[in-house]
């Protein structure tokens, strides 16, 4: 009689194992009180202009503002957010939030 090995289920291990339980439930959250933190850090920051007096002609553009708050939401998205699909949302969000903003009057005016 030969000995059965023992099954590891591995092959049945995805990076969505990880991510969601057996019976389908998320796995991995965020409390509330901390997405909505981020959520205003990040709209506060993506709504952040360098608005210029005099605008700057590059290759027959008018350069009249530049969006500072938004490099600076994106780089902080990507060091804070460890998961792709939250990533998504967040970048969704800041670059509608800048465009929102860029016809509006907000910004520091140099």
């Amino acid at each position: 009689m030969t000995k059965q090995k023992t099954r590891t289920y591995a092959r049945n291990r995805s990076k969505s194992s990880e991510l969601f339980s057996r019976k389908g439930r998320e796995r991995i959250y965020d409390n509330d009180g901390s997405f909505f933190l981020k959520l205003v850090v990040f709209v506060i920051l993506s709504a952040l202009w360098l608005r210029l007096k005099n605008p700057i002609e590059a290759g027959g553009l008018a350069v009249q503002a530049i969006p500072v708050g938004l490099f600076i939401a994106l780089l902080l998205v990507l060091k804070i957010e460890k998961y792709q699909f939250n990533r998504k949302i967040w970048y969704v969000t800041i670059i509608f939030m800048a465009i929102l903003t860029s016809f509006t009057p907000v910004g520091v005016m140099i």
